[in-house]
């Protein structure tokens, strides 16, 4: 869940697939284009004949193509050495890029319908029109505020630390291994409330930023940047809401099992006076700053302790793998699929370890520089499991990027944003022990029904705990993109639907006076969030079905597609559409269903919902 670069953390162009601009008059623009008459699929012309509509596509891409990597390559800059000349750097970049995304989106609005000379063409120009996360004001003056408010607010978290008041100072990293394998409620409360403490000051400027982009998205004829947002998925934004919610209720009692066992066992060991058995869990208690995933805290919740956990850190470590061999573990895993290798580039460019000498912006993150090749991932890589897996997924977007860059730009992103989060997702769903045991980190794989219980369980501390926080940024966001939620109430709300979504709540009072939801990268950084929630429901479909390409015969929790050239060509074939069609077909292609599902993901946790509502029962699951 981490492809985060300038078109997604500053800017994020192209980062959806678009459904029509929408206006005043037409909401559900999608499908009254969907009721047209569908235009030819040829796109030839005689010689001689006039295409406006190709002549503007063919400089439109190219114009997108420049600007864009010249914005990344700073934007590189900015995040792997914070300091005032690469952010004023930055600021200059993202400034023209903006002022170049409005005009050819300016452009793009101008075409009708009967210039197009096929569904190409208009399919590009839907891309183009509704493209952005961040939308640029038209009034240059606004431009240039949004842009500086943009990359300093992404600054400020790259730079924050927590300081006590002997003047020590953790950074999130430092502070993030505390959550991971403290057990004292008051240190992690300690640390919890110290990484927020950081980011009051930052209310006032996140407020003025939202005025902003709202402004952007009104000069595209949305009326708030959430609107925008809801618009890019290839389907009318009520009806994809809709989906959004039936996929949450499918999953919420899965989630609910989940939350009642976890939270008995943490009562257990902190106490029922901390941990009550009827009210949310206290958010420091879970292991990770957010409390988004779980798997830290499987050790107090392990259903079968006696069972021993797979657990490939210590392997790692005794291995004295480096940032670069562990990497090339992962990209070893594309390879056996028979992807090709990655560039020699990406190893003498990408950020694998923490400079000691400057300050970065560690947060895992893909990077498609120039969409020529120049790939790379900036990642603070430690000799431990969890960053294991983060390559795999990081690598993901980099396959994505490579197997997708012969389409023209404005196709060069995922069928929808969920994709691109879904595809490196799946590649780790394929991480079994016996996978595990292939590459050496495990002596062998226990095959009993407790050992299989504890693998569950830890998967699903990770992935199905994610499930309400996934959905809740984003709900966030869109209240207070539309007015609903003013910055006077950014903290209220924030803890309203974490109690009501997730069943967690602050440790302690959380008045106005701080800005919580600033703490989470993705806020300052203007990421999309829903993108991470559909990958937690696609990486189960797209799992299920690679695994019926390599013809895998048993649970769907046991099966790796590794080495299996068969799912390789199946999953080489996703890719290689990029947003180059509506992305229901592009599912449909790989799954045999345009519709996205939970039924592969409550597949995958059968043994663990039985075990569950057993150990459950006669307790008062619910908050």
């Amino acid at each position: 869940m981490k492809k985060l670069s300038i078109l997604s953390v500053l800017c994020a162009f192209l980062s959806f697939a678009c459904s029509p601009t929408k206006n005043a008059t037409t909401s559900d623009a999608s499908t009254s284009a969907q009721a047209q008459t569908a235009l030819p699929t040829d796109c030839s012309v005689e010689r001689g004949t006039p295409d406006p509509v190709g002549n503007f596509l063919v400089y439109a891409n190219d114009a997108l193509r420049e600007a864009v990597s010249k914005a990344e390559l700073k934007a590189w800059d900015y995040m792997t050495n914070i300091n005032p000349d690469t952010e004023a750097g930055l600021t200059a970049a993202e400034e023209e890029l903006m002022a170049k995304r409005s005009e050819i989106v300016a452009e793009a609005a101008k075409f009708t319908r009967e210039q197009l000379i096929c569904q190409d063409q208009e399919l590009q120009l839907r891309r183009i029109k509704s493209s952005l996360s961040l939308p640029p004001p038209s009034d240059a003056e606004n431009r240039k505020e949004l842009a500086a408010i943009s990359a300093k607010l992404v600054g400020f978290y790259g730079a924050a630390n927590s300081c006590d008041d002997a003047g020590k100072c953790l950074n999130i990293g430092e502070l993030s291994n505390i959550m991971q394998n403290s057990r004292d409620y008051d240190t992690l409360l300690s640390v919890w409330k110290g990484w927020r403490a950081a980011f009051a000051s930052q209310r006032t400027a996140y407020s003025r930023f939202v005025q902003l982009a709202n402004v952007g998205a009104k000069d595209l004829g949305y009326d708030n940047v959430g609107a925008l947002w809801l618009d890019g998925y290839d389907v009318a934004p009520k009806d994809f809401e809709a989906q959004i919610e039936k996929l949450y209720q499918e999953l919420q009692p899965l989630y609910e099992q989940l939350h009642c066992y976890v939270r008995a066992k943490l009562a257990e060991h902190y106490g029922e006076d901390k941990v009550s058995l009827d009210k949310p869990i206290p958010a420091h208690l879970l292991g990770n700053m957010w409390a988004q995933e779980w798997a830290n805290v499987y050790p107090l919740v392990a259903p079968y302790p006696e069972e021993a956990a797979v657990d490939i850190t210590p392997a790692i470590v005794q291995k004295n793998w480096s940032a670069e061999q562990m990497t090339k573990i992962a990209e070893n895993f594309f390879v056996s699929l028979g992807m090709r290798e990655l560039p020699a580039s990406f190893y003498t460019k990408s950020m694998l370890e923490k400079p000691a000498d400057r300050e970065v912006v560690c947060h895992a993150s893909a990077w498609d520089i120039d969409t020529k090749g120049d790939v790379r991932i900036k990642m603070c890589i430690e000799p431990k499991a969890e960053d294991l897996y983060t390559i795999h997924h990081e690598l993901g977007h980099i396959y994505y990027y490579l197997y997708y860059n012969h389409l023209p730009f404005v196709y060069q992103t995922g069928a929808n944003d969920g994709f691109h989060e879904g595809i490196g997702d799946t590649l780790t769903l394929s991480m079994t022990p016996a996978y595990l045991k292939e590459i050496g980190l495990l002596d062998n794989v226990a095959t009993s029904k407790e050992a299989i219980i504890n693998q569950q369980m830890l998967s699903a501390l990770e992935r199905v705990a994610f499930i309400p926080f996934g959905l809740l940024i984003d709900k966030w966001r869109w209240k207070v993109f539309d007015g609903s939620v003013r910055p006077e109430q950014y903290n209220s709300y924030w803890w309203q639907l974490r109690e009501e979504l997730q069943g967690v709540s602050a440790p302690e009072p959380r008045g106005e006076e701080h800005f919580d939801p600033g703490a989470k990268y993705h806020i300052p950084g203007n990421t999309p969030y829903l993108r991470y929630y559909l990958a937690r429901f696609l990486q189960f479909q797209f799992h299920k079905a690679l695994c019926q390409a390599a013809k895998f015969d048993g649970p769907l929790y046991e099966c790796s597609i590794y080495n299996n050239k068969d799912a390789g060509k199946a999953l080489i074939a996703l890719l290689q559409k990029g947003a180059s069609q509506n992305w229901q077909q592009t599912l449909e292609e790989l799954t045999g269903s345009p519709a996205m599902s939970s039924a592969a993901m409550l597949e995958y946790y059968e043994p663990l919902i039985a075990f569950l509502k057993e150990a459950n029962a006669g307790k008062a699951c619910g908050w």
